[in-house]
Formats: C-alpha cells, structure tokens, sequence
C-alpha cells in the first residue's frame, strides 16, 4: 500500500543538465526507490550552478519533485554567515512543501539543521510523521559544534520524532534507530556473491579507495603506506573520487610508476566495474558515520582496511576486514597496511568470503523493512 506524500530535506547537491535535474547519486537512487511506494515525493535540496559531477544521476520516477533552495555554508567565515541570508528562502519553501505530507524527512548533520530542528520543533503544525535521518557519526566524541548541537538535540528528543543512525551505541535513546544505509538492490548482492567465490587472493593485488580525496578521508595515509610495498606485488590503487588538493596527491603517488590511477568521481556502474576487481578497499578516515562504499565493496569480497571510526567497527571486525585503530600511536597506518598484505591467502579469501555476507544488511529491500517496522507503524 502506498503512502501519500514524502518530503525530504537535506543539502544534497544537485546541478542541471541540459533539461534535467542531476544530483548526487547515491541520494538519488535512495530518492527514487523510496518513490515507489509513496503517491508523491518531494525532495527540497541545493541547487549549485556548475557543472555537474559524473557521479551525478537523474531521477527517474514521474511522481518526484525536485524544490531547489539556495547552496550555503563554505570554507570561509564569510560564506559560513552567507546561510542567514537563505533562512527566510529555505524555511518559506519547507513550509510550504510540507503542507498535505504523511512523511517528512530531515537529512543531517548540515548547517540548516540549526534552524530547521528548532522550526519543526516549536512552529510548524505537525499533521505528519517528522523523521530525522542522522548521517553523521553519533558516537563521535568531539564533534564540529553545529553537529555536537544537532546529534543533543536529538538525543533530548525536543523535536518528537523517529530518528535513525549509523550503528549500535551504549544508552541509544528509545527513539533512535539504528539503520543501514542502502546502497544495494537484491540483484547486486546475487551477482556480487559469483564475482567474490572466484576472487582468488594472490599477489599483485588490486586497491581501491572511493569518497573525496583529501586528508580527512586519510588518502595521504594510502599514498605513503605503499612505499614500503614492493611494486611487482601491486597490480593496480584506484582512487576515485577528487578533491581541491588532486595535483598533490599525484604528485606524492608519481614513486608508484603508474600504478595508481586517479579516476576522478564517478557513476556507480563504473564504481562497480572497478569493485569487481578488487582485493582491498582502503578508508583510513578520520571521521565516518558508516560509508556505503565499505558495503559495495563487500559485496564482491572487497577486503576492507578501514580505520575505527564512527560505526565502521560495529560491522568490520577480525573475521571480515581489518580495522586500524586511528588512536594507537605505536602503530601508523604505514605499519598497519605492511602486516595486513603478510596475512596468509587463505585467511583472506575466508575473511573475503565472509564479508560478502555484510551487503546483505545493506539493501533497499531490507532497508524498506526497516522503514515499515520503525518509522511507519
């Protein structure tokens, strides 16, 4: 049975081109599986002119709307204090488009959650059931302040709704959820499981990192933790994704003779063909909530050299993958990533074939279950 009208809010960026209306994929598959089974979604987001990433997709169901509010927030304080000047857009469009909804659903951490959260709280009429979907990593023990601001918020529970989040957490509020972000139909996870069953883990290996190339992300600790690595026992290290600091990196990674390849951001088809390949994905972040692309590269026994931060750890342990642990000073990433390339074959291909097993908890399929069990009863 079909519900009656969805929206969603968040600052998922969206572009045009030519005559359609592209914003950033993974949001967007999300978007137009969810409109299934709603008569009508509206999804009020950022609408940036500029040329729009390949990542990008289109929506693809009729019965979606797309409402654009004006882009906000930046690097510099200046462009931080632009938002006050959108506030008035942005809650006049939100008001507006809630009107008639069963469902709304505010996406966040992002800075107009400052105001959004308090609004939906204390003065728009609730005649709708207000979920907060909160992407951010909820166990983070410093986080930025409009986050630290968002996350207590919620946990207070001031604006009385569903909130669901990355992960399991000690003294996890009755009202808070935890979900798995979908990033896979039943079909990925089929034919994922034949590519994994015949991945054989023997050197060279191939790598990969996927998300925004940049510090945080740790794509500086990929780069100089294959420096002791001897070059015939790599076949390929795919970065995709890009970043303001790209020449540099390239740069820094010229040692690797070629061996790594730099594709730029792109469409989960061509993400896909390059996970098939693979025999690790490497995300030594400093700050997550839980990546998807962990749960895409599983799916076709991608390995995972991940980092314990947000709940990446609740999922990832020593039989599926290994987890650096960010704070243990004796032990950099350089030295983490030597020891896991001695771990026997035969131990990977079980861990491989183990986290093959994780992609199922990641689908749309099971995540609808999760929505009609939580946030619709």
């Amino acid at each position: 049975m079909r519900r009656k009208k969805l929206v969603i809010i968040s600052h998922t960026k969206h572009y045009k081109d030519g005559k359609n209306i592209v914003g950033w994929g993974a949001t967007i598959n999300e978007v137009n599986y969810l409109a299934d089974y709603w008569e009508e979604v509206v999804h009020i987001g950022c609408l940036y002119n500029s040329k729009a990433p390949n990542s990008s997709l289109p929506y693809n169901k009729e019965n979606i709307s797309f409402i654009p509010i004006p882009p906000f927030g930046g690097k510099n304080f200046i462009s931080k204090l632009l938002i006050f000047t959108t506030i008035p857009i942005i809650v006049f469009k939100v008001y507006k488009n809630c009107i008639g909804a069963t469902e709304v659903q505010l996406r966040l951490p992002t800075s107009m959650g400052l105001f959004l959260l308090p609004i939906f709280s204390f003065f728009i009429p609730r005649k709708f059931m207000f979920w907060v979907k909160y992407a951010g990593d909820w166990g983070q023990i410093k986080p930025p302040l409009a986050n630290r601001i968002q996350r207590y918020w919620l946990k207070k529970n001031w604006a009385k709704c569903k909130v669901t989040i990355n992960g399991f957490w000690n003294n996890q509020p009755n009202h808070c959820y935890s979900f798995e972000n979908p990033c896979l139909s039943e079909e990925d996870v089929s034919y994922g499981k034949t590519i994994a069953l015949e991945k054989v883990f023997q050197k060279p290996y191939n790598f990969c990192f996927v998300g925004r190339v940049n510090d945080a992300k740790g794509v500086s600790d990929i780069i100089s933790s294959f420096k002791n690595v001897p070059l015939d026992e790599i076949k390929n290290i795919h970065i995709i994704g890009d970043g303001d600091e790209i020449d540099k990196y390239k740069r820094d990674a010229e040692y690797l003779n070629g061996k790594i390849i730099f594709h730029g951001f792109q469409d989960k088809e061509y993400v896909h063909l390059i996970l098939k390949s693979i025999h690790f994905f490497l995300l030594p972040s400093k700050a997550e909530g839980f990546p998807k692309v962990v749960a895409e590269a599983a799916c076709y026994g991608g390995i995972p050299i991940v980092s314990n931060v947000g709940s990446i750890a609740h999922y990832i342990n020593d039989q599926n993958g290994f987890v650096w642990n960010i704070k243990n000073k004796k032990c950099t990433y350089d030295k983490f990533f030597n020891i896991v390339l001695e771990t026997d074959q035969d131990k990977l291909k079980l861990m491989s074939n183990n986290v093959v097993k994780l992609a199922e908890m990641f689908t749309f399929d099971n995540y609808l279950k999760k929505i009609e069990q939580h946030i619709l009863n």
